[in-house]
């Protein structure tokens, strides 16, 4: 591997002197830069890079190849929905008419954005079964605190303040149990069945214990193991009959999306990822979107700003119509109109919005109701496929995604990490190791509904390729990486001594 092109950090490509642009002598950059306050101006010029155009292009395009993404190839990421964001999505969130607005620019001369706004939270509404959508939150988690904020809101709204306990399932994601303690509410745990499916029983024993203390449930479905869980409308029913809401974790509502409604099976309040299930990017940090939705009589405990279409009476000039159906920002007035005030800045990550929309709108009524059965569909095959090399511990039909317990031949010593670096060097990146915590080798594969058959077809075909590998050479699979531009690396140093900055004395050189 070139070093040169792959390896090296910008500071180490420079050279004092060297520069990649020239400016007229008399240029004058008075007229472009802002004063800055003393207290914010460098003490000493900032230690740059010196490189020409040349280097610093090939670099930046080079790194850029090493970041896999879904325009690459198959990204099989369990539990995270790795979905293709078509391309036209983003034209769409770059046109200038929307990218150029500023958001306290009065609501008259930004109507397309707000009708935007508006019918994305209908059309979410629609599709989730509930009756309203708030798009302020700016991330799933986000989302799950807001949620949780509107059922603390509504207990509280009834003098019922009592309810602080939130029943949550030990196979749940993570967040849901930060996203109570954040919240101010305690986590008392469900116990789940050996295919991570709530235990109603034990789901009985505590309502019988606690009931009138509990607020709320929360339930991700189908699970973290992909399964649907059979009994969710005896369990919302167990719930609402306790006093207490039921809330939904969307993070796996691409498997049910065009099949059936977290509102039809009694869930209170939900999250819905946007970039996961409405196709907008994901990973890296952000940016994100977290939309809440409510059922009929809770609408009023959602968070403002809230996009209202009314019949409206603006003052437009040169004769002009001053009454028309269009859209207001409503901030609510008084405390039972906005118990919780806004969440955010604004309206949330409108980018995202627009492309969660126009995938809506892309795939039309018809269409988004072949998502769930689809991405079913390829979970399922790559299941039946691989059970004979990879260890299938729920045997039973899943949804969007599979879960395997590493290989079925444990003698080899070659672990689910170490299948997942091999898996670099045939081009996929890997699935989702070690989640769930419920099996010690988990490999979860989410294909989603987007990829072909000869695409999955070829990705089982390595894994294959790989679960012989580890019966015939199994160092070649435990030192893998090998053809990626560094090897496999120490991820227990990484995280303990992480190297953030590179310092280099640019006067030495």
């Amino acid at each position: 591997m070139n070093r040169t092109l792959y390896g090296n950090l910008i500071f180490e490509l420079s050279k004092k002197g060297r520069k990649g642009y020239s400016l007229p002598q008399d240029y004058d950059r008075t007229h472009t830069t802002a004063e800055l306050p003393e207290t914010l101006r460098r003490k000493e010029a900032a230690r740059l890079p010196e490189c020409d155009e040349l280097t610093v292009v090939r670099h930046y395009t080079n790194l850029s190849h090493n970041n896999f993404g879904v325009n690459d190839g198959f990204y099989p990421l369990g539990s995270c929905t790795m979905k293709y964001n078509p391309v036209i999505n983003e034209e769409i969130a770059g046109m200038k008419a929307f990218a150029g607005l500023h958001p306290l620019q009065p609501a008259v001369t930004c109507q397309g954005a707000l009708e935007v706004y508006y019918n994305l939270q209908e059309s979410l509404a629609e599709l989730a079964g509930l009756s309203e959508f708030t798009l302020n939150p700016c991330a799933g988690a986000h989302g799950e605190l807001t949620g949780l904020m509107v059922i603390r809101a509504y207990h509280e709204s009834r003098k019922d303040a009592a309810r602080t306990k939130v029943l949550i399932p030990d196979s749940a994601h993570g967040t849901n149990p930060a996203s109570a303690a954040v919240c101010g509410l305690e986590v008392v745990e469900v116990k789940s069945l050996a295919d991570g499916t709530v235990d109603v029983e034990h789901l009985r024993q505590l309502l019988d214990e606690m009931g009138s203390d509990v607020a709320a449930m929360m339930m991700t479905n189908p699970n973290t193991l992909g399964i649907f869980e059979p009994h969710v409308l005896e369990i919302t029913e167990m719930v609402h009959k306790a006093g207490g809401l039921m809330y939904y974790d969307g993070a796996n509502l691409n498997a049910l999306l065009g099949e059936c409604r977290p509102g039809d099976m009694g869930f209170d309040v939900m999250h819905i990822n946007l970039h996961k299930t409405f196709s907008t990017p994901h990973g890296g940090g952000g940016p994100g979107s977290g939309p809440v939705g409510v059922r009929k009589g809770l609408e009023q405990f959602l968070p403002t700003p809230r996009v209202k279409k009314v019949i409206v009476n603006y003052d437009i000039p040169e004769d002009g119509p001053t009454e028309w159906e269009g859209f207001i920002i409503d901030w609510g007035q008084g405390d039972q109109e906005k118990p919780l005030g806004s969440v955010g800045n604004f309206f949330g990550n409108f980018g995202v919005m627009l492309k969660a929309y126009a995938y809506i709108l892309s795939l039309g009524s018809e269409n988004i109701k072949q998502v769930g059965p689809l991405a079913t569909l390829n979970a399922n095959y790559i299941k039946e496929r691989l059970r004979d090399d990879y260890l299938l511990p729920i045997k039973g039909l899943c949804k969007h995604e599979v879960v395997f317990d590493g290989l079925v031949d444990k003698s080899t010593g070659v672990t689910t990490m170490d299948v997942a670096k091999r898996l670099l060097d045939y081009g996929y990146h890997a699935p989702t190791i070690y989640f769930p915590l419920l099996f010690h080798e988990s490999l979860m594969i989410e294909p989603t509904e987007n990829e072909s058959k000869e695409t999955i077809d070829a990705f089982i075909d390595v894994m294959h390729k790989i679960a012989e590998e580890a019966k015939t050479d199994p160092e070649l699979v435990k030192t893998a990486p090998h053809n990626t531009p560094i090897g496999r690396v120490d991820d227990v140093l990484a995280a303990k001594q992480p190297v953030l900055t590179y310092w280099k004395s640019l006067e030495n050189e």
